[in-house]
């Protein structure tokens, strides 16, 4: 057995213990709240008025590919004009745009959260 065939394995027992370590530790910590007399209600999640989870992602992945393209168009621009053939030009103004239009989408959700 080669290495890329333990990979697969080796990952996916990883994720199991993680998420293991999680529900049995906070299986413990609630019992032993439960056994010192907290009450129970502290376990249940409260409702925020939040937004609902689709549409973060929906204005998230819009203002993302809106970043990629503007990108891809101002790597163009930057081309044509400063006639610039370096191959890092691409995918440095694609990710500076698209980080930028990260940055404005978490803004943005921020100010639909609170509405």
């Amino acid at each position: 057995m080669g290495p890329d065939i333990l990979a697969l394995p080796i990952i996916f027992g990883a994720i199991f213990g993680v998420f293991y370590l999680f529900f049995s530790t906070r299986n413990k910590e609630r019992l032993a709240l439960i056994e010192k007399g907290a009450d129970a209600s502290i376990f249940m999640s409260k409702r925020q008025d939040t937004a609902p989870i689709w549409k973060v992602f929906i204005l998230n992945l819009a203002v993302l590919l809106m970043g990629i393209g503007a990108g891809i168009l101002f790597a163009l621009i930057i081309q044509d004009l400063f006639g610039v053939t370096s191959e890092a030009l691409f995918p440095g103004v694609i990710f500076l745009t698209a980080g930028t239009g990260l940055l404005v989408g978490f803004k943005m959700t921020k100010d639909l959260e609170k509405k």
